[in-house]
């Protein structure tokens, strides 16, 4: 008897089309693949989601969420220690842990993505290597930061890891103020008519208006999606790094839940294990438009060669990442703090002001004390 499945991914040759591939070899059981637009990840709730699908793809700020809504059965509970083991080994970068909350871990990293530099290789031979080169270019280039959506607030986390921020978990606190003055006065100062004008684009519609050649010259941080590096419409970098020489950047990436309302069988263990394993993260999954989590993938040569080189470009920036706030609270947190930094930016407001609200943001969404 064949087990039916739904699953919900995101409406992006990145996010759908291997699933949907590997969808069609089954035996056993049968997975039929629903999509949402990128902002589905912050605009529907797990609980919501869990309650209609059997297998979710997430990325990892929902995970205190989950856990309080008991929306997902924790990896622990179904695959062995050695499995586990392996996959934390050998995951790009923070990836598998980012999923690790409350002592459990609650997706597989099916994919691995962080904020990288975009830039057009058509119109910039070699792009900056800091922050100060990016403001110097901005000079002569149009650059452009990433405000939209959640993207104004994560842009900011990594300029203040670049500045040495070493934020601890938990914490009390959302930002350094000192780090977190000179990190506004970065955005603020990138916030010209560039940024302006590209204000509204997510990452996917931002790196399509470089692809076609209309958009910015450089984005410093933008996720990084392999498809447009493999067009060779756009290329990609190592996000900036601050004046110590320490990379910032805030991790992406998506991983693959199991909900409570699914009937787990050894078959869809099975293909869950299959999807990471190092024969498909290096095949199968760059073959069909992903971009695999395992590091052995981001070091193939031939996955490299068919992507322009993206992963070796971007390697140092995924593996030194930062991982987001992971909290119960952390989407409307993660919202509420983009808009304010994006309204200030874009109205040219005052530091201080700004930094307090999204510090009571903080507060108001995370209780004190608990995980992050």
């Amino acid at each position: 008897m064949t087990v039916q499945y739904r699953g919900l991914t995101w409406d992006h040759p990145r996010g759908y089309n291997a699933l949907a591939a590997a969808a069609e070899t089954l035996d056993g059981l049968a997975i039929d693949w629903h999509r949402h637009p990128l902002e589905g990840f912050e605009s529907h709730s797990i609980a919501d989601q869990c309650a209609r699908f059997d297998l979710v793809v997430i990325d990892h700020p929902h995970v205190g969420e989950a856990v309080t809504d008991e929306a997902l059965v924790p990896i622990e509970d179904l695959f062995d220690a050695e499995d586990i083991a392996a996959w934390q080994a050998g995951t790009a970068g923070p990836s598998f842990v980012s999923y690790r909350y409350a002592g459990q871990h609650w997706a597989l990293p099916l994919d691995a993505a962080t904020q990288v530099m975009a830039y057009q290789p058509a119109r910039l031979v070699t792009p900056p290597r800091d922050w100060a080169g990016v403001i110097a270019l901005a000079e002569t280039a149009e650059v452009s930061l990433s405000l939209a959506g959640p993207h104004a607030i994560l842009s900011f986390q990594s300029i203040c890891r670049a500045l040495g921020f070493q934020p601890a978990s938990p914490r009390d606190d959302f930002m350094d103020r000192a780090i977190a003055r000179e990190a506004f006065a970065i955005m603020a100062r990138l916030t010209g008519e560039v940024t302006r004008r590209f204000a509204a684009h997510n990452p996917i519609a931002m790196l399509e208006a470089m692809a076609a050649g209309d958009g910015p010259v450089l984005c410093p941080l933008i996720y990084g999606y392999v498809n447009y590096a493999a067009a060779g419409s756009v290329a990609y970098a190592n996000a900036p790094m601050g004046p110590g020489g320490r990379i910032g950047s805030t991790l992406g990436g998506t991983g693959i839940g199991v909900s409570r309302r699914a009937t787990v069988t050894p078959e869809l263990l099975d293909h869950l294990r299959w999807l990471m394993s190092d024969e498909v993260q290096r095949g199968f999954i760059p073959e069909h438009d992903g971009q695999p989590s395992l590091r052995a993938a981001w070091q193939d040569d031939a996955v490299n060669a068919a992507a322009n080189g993206f992963y070796r470009a971007t390697q140092e920036t995924v593996e030194q990442a930062l991982l987001r706030p992971r909290h119960d609270g952390a989407i409307p947190f993660q919202a509420d703090a983009s808009k304010l930094l994006r309204e200030a930016l874009l109205t040219d407001a005052d530091a201080d002001p700004t930094l307090d609200a999204i510090e009571a943001a903080y507060r108001h969404h995370h209780p004190a004390g608990i995980e992050t």
